[in-house]
């Protein structure tokens, strides 16, 4: 069996790993280097190039080079390059099949698996687009993981008997991460997760671009339209400025000409980090939503913390450095080099999908980083208004998990019910991104109200089942949205499916839950009127807990319940027969 490769697919840059023996490595590229650079190129005589060669070609022909095309994933925009147009996945190709042709020279064999690593906050789009991506390059894509969580493994993976709670903090070339979780026993848990799909090390670049723009009295959208080739060679000696302030205290870069040549007279600007500090402080404030979210999602303060664990090149960065010491009252560190801690997690999962045996006393759990819901109308007013979201499974919620919630109809002789599968976190469907949907038909004739329960079914592959049962009728209905679960075979999918129905509970269908409502609906006539308010309000819960399909809900309630008849001398045990009062 040929080795799974784990890919870390960036914004800047990329690169691959594998598991050989007893721990994760990573892949030279053809030039010996780790990193290859994120970047296309087109010649004049149609001939691709994926690389430094292309890094190195936007910086005097940037109208034949894309880059930063992973920001467009999922999204049908369209890169402009030497006259042609290519989509993000068909670029994100190219830059997988030079990964995967330097993986095939390194282990000297055919390489057809790999686990690629996306941003926590893709959506489902995003993530199908990088599975298409990886099909192009001709590879199956055995699992898409998250950055964070990849990270998370190599830290996990290199201290397993660790029992702390970490949160890791991670900002590539384009987007940014955060993801808190624990580790314990050799087990990783994902908490919450977090994060921005547009911000990244090159906005840092970019507003250095534009302090010394705006120095030449001109503004960065307008210049590189005008003058694009003095922007690229710009952005160049700005990466490289921002690069060394992390060493000196300031730098000098030199202003190219209208064409993007440097004499060797060029003017040159200063720059400290106090500037460059002043210049990203909007960036450094948007990153504190995205954490600030991910400690009140897993319910923990910034103090609690005992690792802040640096993921991603641009968090070399001093005031991102600073910024993070001063949120969490802590050095951060960075044990492992950010640039690289990401695809040696992925070659860990990788390991973990083939079974070896170096991994096997290993557990990660990870969550759903988007809710997923349906659409649902609402009576306002004597109006009956469309298009709110309903949550069914929250944001941050581990996975696998099954949850159901109830639903009515809205008018009489309802007969047809239309669920419409929506991920995202804003009240209006219109909103949020729709993934699917599920049909309900044959719904008895009746008044409005009648009970169609939908539940969906979520696992680590990407696979979510939703389900609704009609109360009146017993039908059952189901739909199993793959999304970016694609490349798995029939047989691999019946599995996954098999394996989603041992996680439902449907606690409705359960005999002793149905006789222990029914019999303190029974009870409620007996007992003192001073007392049945509070036992109503125990039997509510109760019916309002099977609803939720949650095992955890359900048992609580339904212990509350059995407590309240205790205090009221009623055994349960009795509810075949006439009450018992003790």
């Amino acid at each position: 069996m040929s080795h799974i490769i784990g890919i870390d697919l960036g914004t800047t840059n990329s690169l691959c790993g594998v598991f050989l023996g007893d721990k994760p490595r990573l892949i030279p590229n053809a030039l010996g280097k780790m990193l290859t650079p994120s970047v296309v190129a087109v010649l004049e005589d149609g001939q691709i190039l994926v690389g430094e060669a292309a890094r190195e070609l936007r910086v005097t022909q940037p109208d034949r080079c894309a880059s930063t095309f992973k920001r467009l994933m999922g999204s049908d925009a369209r890169v402009e390059m030497a006259g042609r147009a290519f989509t993000a996945p068909e670029l994100s190709s190219m830059v997988l099949k030079s990964l995967k042709a330097d993986a095939e020279k390194f282990l000297a064999e055919e390489v057809t698996d790999a686990v690629i690593t996306v941003p926590a906050y893709f959506n489902d789009n995003q993530r199908k687009a990088t599975k298409v991506a990886g099909e192009l390059a001709g590879l199956k894509v055995r699992r898409i993981i998250n950055e964070p969580t990849a990270a998370a493994l190599t830290y996990g993976f290199h201290d397993r008997n660790a029992e702390k709670k970490l949160i890791v903090v991670d900002l590539g070339g384009g987007t940014f991460d955060v993801t808190l979780m624990e580790v314990f026993e050799g087990t990783l848990e994902i908490v919450s997760t977090s994060g921005e799909s547009f911000l990244g090390g090159e906005d840092f670049t970019n507003r250095l671009v534009s302090v010394i723009l705006k120095q030449l009295g001109m503004q960065l959208e307008l210049a590189e339209l005008q003058e694009p080739l003095r922007v690229a060679r710009l952005r160049q000696q700005c990466e490289d400025a921002k690069r060394r302030l992390s060493e000196q205290t300031d730098v000098e870069v030199k202003v190219p000409e209208k064409d993007g040549t440097l004499p060797e007279k060029a003017r040159t600007v200063k720059i400290n980090r106090e500037t460059f500090a002043a210049a990203v402080k909007p960036l450094l404030d948007r990153i504190a939503g995205p954490i600030g979210k991910a400690l009140r999602d897993g319910r923990s303060e910034a103090q609690e913390v005992d690792d802040v664990i640096l993921v991603g090149g641009a968090t070399r960065m001093l005031p991102l450095v600073d910024f993070v010491r001063d949120y969490f009252g802590r050095e951060p560190e960075a044990t492992f080099n950010p640039d690289e801690v990401v695809c040696l997690g992925a070659a860990v999962q990788a390991a973990l999908i083939a079974d070896n045996r170096a991994v096997d006393d290993m557990v990660m759990t990870d969550v759903c980083p988007f809710t997923l819901g349906v659409n649902t109308a609402k009576e306002m007013g004597g109006q009956v208004k469309t298009g709110y979201f309903v949550p069914i499974i929250h944001r941050n919620t581990t996975i696998p998990v099954s949850k159901e919630h109830v639903f009515s109809t809205m008018v009489p002789n309802q007969q047809e019910v239309l669920v419409d599968v929506y991920q995202g976190e804003n009240r209006k469907v219109e909103n949020n991104l729709k993934i699917g949907e599920l049909r309900v038909t044959g719904v008895p004739p009746g008044p409005a109200g009648q009970e169609i329960y939908i539940r969906f079914t979520y696992d680590l592959n990407g696979i979510l089942e939703v389900e609704a049962y009609v109360a009146k009728s017993e039908k059952k209905f189901r739909a199993v949205l793959t999304q970016h679960a694609a490349d798995l075979t029939d047989a691999e999918l019946e599995a996954a499916v098999a394996n989603l129905q041992t996680l439902k509970y449907y606690p409705r269908e359960d005999q002793a839950n149905q006789k222990l409502l029914r019999f303190a609906e029974r009870m409620v006539g007996e007992v003192s009127p001073y007392q049945r308010e509070q036992f109503e309000d125990a039997i509510d819960m109760f019916e309002q807990a099977m609803g939720t399909g949650d095992r955890e809900t359900v048992e609580n309630a339904r212990s509350t319940l059995e407590q309240i008849l205790a205090m009221l001398g009623i055994d349960p045990d009795q509810a075949s027969g006439g009450a018992s009062f003790e």
